[in-house]
């Protein structure tokens, strides 16, 4: 029988039931662009504004690690390819991985594979139909910023060439996230293995831009070629053809992987548990299930204090490098140590909000338990509703308050270690200010898994609320009140003396807004239907 046999079928069937979920990242992905097209004249009407825009992105070298080096803010299309290249690319290729995994490895993990196989479908016809739902969906989100943005006032060829940088990262990713699901050994493993992928390169793209690597090492990077396209400065899309090359030759090996594997398995097979003993509760059994993917983000934990720290303490050098800071500074408007505080303050908040996620996946599973149907069964035991949801948040919490701590620990010993005016232990505690602002981005996620199980998406709203306005409040001109709702704005800078008496309450307000949140959820979660 051809091998592609019902391809187009499941194709079709894929698009109809879950393409709606490709959606969110398509808006995402499309803001970007467009609300910076729209909102520059008014956020920048004057040279001066620019100036002073230019000003607070160089001086931040955080900036540059998430947006990639700043090269034209005098027109409303440098300052929307600056803001949206990487950061767009990188929502296209999470949604491509999220769709792909879901057509693929989800489908053997649920039995519907199993199912589909009974019938008339080739041994690729699954894996292929996954490929061209991320296609399609990738080519969705470069089509549709592309036209969005130059309906809103954009450079139709800056445009449309930024819109198919999204699509060649979403491409890209589509077959990564076809081989993770050949290594994987469940939907959750191959997951992790592809969003961590898309996070290294990101990570280093970032690093190798801000530290202002030699030219070269740039091709160490495939979103390093994205960038090389230049959208409104020279729009040259030929590195594209790279990146499209590089995507076909990944696709190639997870096919040839797809057809020796055996059904159900993965390359990457977990281990047996042990053969005796016991698990130490609802607790331990989470922890226990979620082994692989809490090892993997403390990785990640480690590896971003590591160039974070080194970043931190190359940042003499790096402001050193531009005339406009260093006049300021020779002026007396502002000193050294104010702009590395406030860089340090600026990653320990970014950290933060990477290392949330984690905690926010772990209560992600709380509703996948229940919508299969495993939780009820551990319900009909003596286990309380209340016990197993609070031994849940409990160690969501946990492990993003050590992963950040974790993290800072690094970042501080690096920073303190090149003599930039960054003490260990200032620095330490800098990141411990922020873990109450990091418990409300969790608490956040308990009240919609407890209380509001239909939208369970909303979950990840309190971490998307405090990344745009970490990221983009500053560089909007935003009002105060709207940058307020980031918890992370109300986290405070310690001084010479550490916190004064007001740094106390604000941390306090910030944990008893999360101890709020985690009550309303634990409460919606003993008093609804479980499985609705």
């Amino acid at each position: 029988m051809n091998a592609l046999v019902g391809t187009r079928t499941l194709w079709l069937a894929s698009l109809r039931h879950d393409g709606r979920r490709f959606l969110p990242w398509v808006f995402l992905a499309t803001l970007l662009p467009a609300s910076s097209v729209l909102a520059y004249p008014a956020a920048f009407p004057d040279a001066a504004s620019r100036q002073g825009l230019e000003l607070a992105v160089k001086s931040n070298p955080a900036l540059s690690l998430i947006f990639g080096p700043a090269t034209d803010f005098g027109t409303a299309d440098g300052f929307a390819v600056w803001r949206s290249l990487t950061v767009g690319g990188l929502l296209a290729g999470l949604g491509a991985i999220f769709a792909v995994v879901r057509c693929t490895r989800a489908q053997e993990d649920s039995g519907q594979a199993e199912l589909l196989a009974s019938g008339v479908v080739g041994r690729l016809a699954r894996v292929c139909a996954g490929v061209a739902v991320g296609a399609a969906c990738s080519l969705l989100v470069g089509l549709v910023a592309a036209v969005v943005t130059t309906a809103a006032g954009g450079n139709p060829a800056t445009s449309f060439l930024l819109g198919a940088t999204f699509t060649a990262t979403g491409l890209l990713f589509t077959a990564v996230a076809v081989l993770a699901a050949q290594l994987g050994a469940d939907a959750h493993t191959c997951t992790a293995l592809a969003v961590g992928t898309l996070g290294a390169l990101f990570l280093l793209r970032g690093a190798l831009s801000t530290l202002e690597a030699p030219a070269w090492t740039v091709w160490l990077d495939p979103l390093g070629w994205v960038g090389e396209t230049h959208p409104g400065d020279q729009n040259n899309p030929w590195p594209l053809l790279a990146v499209l090359a590089l995507a076909l030759a990944v696709l190639a090996v997870a096919l040839v992987l797809q057809s020796r594997r055996d059904f159900g398995q993965g390359v990457l097979d977990p281990r047996p548990g042990p053969a005796t003993g016991s698990i130490a509760g609802p607790f331990g059994l989470a922890a226990r299930l979620s082994r692989t993917q809490l090892i993997t983000w403390a990785i990640v934990a480690l590896v971003l204090g590591v160039v974070l720290g080194y970043l931190a303490g190359s940042i003499r050098d790096l402001l050193g490098q531009d005339s406009m800071i260093q006049k300021i500074l020779a002026a007396g408007a502002t000193s050294q140590a104010t702009l590395v505080s406030a860089f340090l303050v600026t990653i320990l908040s970014i950290l933060g909000l990477v290392l949330s996620i984690p905690g926010i996946w772990l209560l992600q599973r709380v509703r996948a338990e229940e919508t299969s149907g495993r939780l009820e069964t551990l319900l009909a035991t003596p286990l309380s509703r209340l016990r197993y949801l609070g031994s849940q948040v409990a160690l969501a919490l946990l492990v993003s308050s050590v992963f950040l701590i974790l993290g800072a620990a690094l970042l501080a010993w690096l920073a303190a270690s090149a003599d930039v005016g960054a003490d260990y232990w200032r620095t330490l505690g800098q990141a411990a200010a922020a873990l109450p602002a990091l418990w409300v981005v969790i608490g956040v996620a308990v009240a919609v898994v407890g209380a509001l199980p239909r939208v369970t998406p909303l979950a990840w709203l309190g971490l998307l609320i405090s990344f745009v306005l970490t990221l983009f409040g500053s560089t909007l001109n935003l009002p105060t009140w709207v940058l307020k709702l980031n918890p992370f704005e109300h986290v405070p800078t310690l001084g010479i003396q550490g916190l004064d008496g007001a740094g106390f309450g604000t941390l306090a307000g910030l944990t008893a807004v999360a101890a709020l949140l985690v009550v309303l959820g634990l409460l919606g979660f003993r008093r609804r239907d479980i499985g609705s």
